[in-house]
């Protein structure tokens, strides 16, 4: 009698990832030295107003994340995920080099090629990550961790090096090196996708032409299938309440950083004052610090057999964030009438990292482990599309912020996420119920 030796865990990520991880690195550079100056640009060299400002803002963030819905569909359809980031990383790179012109029609131009663009790269290179583990290969939250971790090195790097940029030599050439970002992003993608991707991301027909006994299936979903794909909608609804929140950080935050922050540090005996922008680095350094400590933690307490389910990471999520702005609520009893300390925003901005920790990266593998094979990268665009309607709700609510007091406006980012937890505490038994054994 023979017996057969169970395959071995494979221990070391696939290649592919690095890859990716290098390509998103400098998108995200590119589009966090954006989120970093936009508004900034709109109101200090275009002289808008706040509630100006920040609707512009608002509704660039929202279609940003609604344009994946598009991107996805089109990727999956016809293009193919590696064209599609092909085109995407082209349309960003050229809006950038629209923005920061002086002119509120390049502005229109800028952000029109961004947000196609978007919708192209986004939703498409985050599934082909997916795509290099199969179904229940346990490598793959370590390795959308990594991903990530790729993501905020070029969020920190943008803060600094687009932030300085501005602010010594002129707009144009923030946006400028947001622009260089992307085409060297694009030129590793162009320069490893054959080497690197085993086949992954090419065109529909090409796919199936090269893996016939691969092929999608055109049966019709199963019904664990339909009840996996209502998870991804319950949790992309609950993410809105969190990114609506979050994304003040991008522009009535900002704003707050800029105008009620004591930004003068002593370094050497000398007064520095700190550009605005640089804020922006804070979440992205404390991710790249913290990732790997969440990251074991939950694989810690997978191994004792505690480990928290995706909407209850969510909740912790939510509290989090919670918390951030009970920080900056307390700095205004704490500091009257006089600028806030550096330190306040820095442990708010902890906080919020803490929050999206426990949901970002957590979703994004939810995502493409519930998504059918054969609509993966539109299930990512609509994950995304929650995104979007956040956006625009967190630039209307930024625009709220010449017309509040700061304590007012500091109360309702407490107040919205307990209740959203609440309600997610309700639904976790039906939500786990129909993710149909997948964790």
């Amino acid at each position: 009698m023979t017996q057969t030796t169970p395959p071995a865990v494979k221990q070391k990520q696939p290649a592919g990832l690095y890859l990716l991880f290098a390509t998103e690195m400098w998108e995200r550079f590119s589009f966090y030295s954006l989120k970093a100056l936009f508004v900034l640009y709109l109101t200090k060299e275009l002289l808008l107003s706040t509630e100006q400002a920040s609707s512009y803002y608002g509704n660039l963030m929202s279609l940003i994340f609604l344009s994946p819905l598009i991107g996805g569909y089109i990727a999956d359809k016809w293009l193919g995920k590696r064209a599609s980031i092909i085109v995407g990383g082209i349309c960003i790179a050229l809006g950038q080099l629209c923005m920061g012109q002086g002119s509120l029609p390049a502005v229109w131009v800028a952000m029109g090629l961004i947000i196609i663009g978007n919708g192209f790269f986004k939703p498409n290179i985050s599934s082909i990550v997916g795509d290099l583990y199969e179904k229940n290969d346990s490598r793959r939250d370590g390795g959308f961790t990594i991903f990530y971790m790729g993501i905020n090195l070029g969020s920190f790097l943008a803060g600094l090096i687009a932030g300085t940029l501005a602010h010594h030599f002129g707009w144009v050439y923030g946006f400028g090196s947001a622009a260089v970002g992307m085409i060297i992003g694009l030129g590793l993608f162009i320069w490893g996708k054959d080497k690197y991707l085993q086949g992954k991301g090419k065109a529909p027909k090409e796919y199936i032409k090269e893996n016939a006994t691969k092929a999608v299936s055109n049966a019709p979903l199963t019904k664990e299938e339909k009840q996996r794909i209502a998870v991804i909608f319950i949790m992309a609804f609950f993410t809105i309440f969190f990114w609506a929140i979050f994304e003040q950080k991008g522009a009535a935050l900002n704003l707050i950083a800029d105008q009620h922050v004591n930004r003068v540090i002593h370094f050497f005996g000398k007064p520095f004052e700190i550009p605005t922008a640089w804020f922006q680095s804070i979440n992205p350094l404390f991710i790249m610090l913290f990732a790997p400590v969440v990251s074991k933690l939950w694989v810690h307490l997978g191994k004792k057999g505690k480990d928290l389910s995706v909407p209850a990471k969510f909740m912790v999520a939510f509290w989090l964030i919670a918390t951030g702005y009970v920080i900056l609520l307390l700095s205004t009893w704490a500091c009257g009438d006089n600028k806030m300390g550096i330190w306040w925003i820095v442990g708010a901005y902890f906080m919020f990292t803490m929050g999206e920790l426990c949901l970002s990266p957590v979703g994004l593998s939810m995502v493409t482990k519930l998504s059918p094979a054969k609509f993966i990268s539109l299930f990512m665009g609509i994950w995304f599309l929650a995104t979007s309607i956040a956006g625009k709700l967190a630039g209307l609510y930024s625009g709220q912020l010449s017309k509040m007091s700061l304590q007012q406006f500091f109360t309702w980012p407490v107040i919205v996420p307990i209740c959203a937890s609440l309600v997610l505490l309700v639904l976790i038994k039906p939500i786990k119920k129909w993710m149909n054994g997948i964790q």
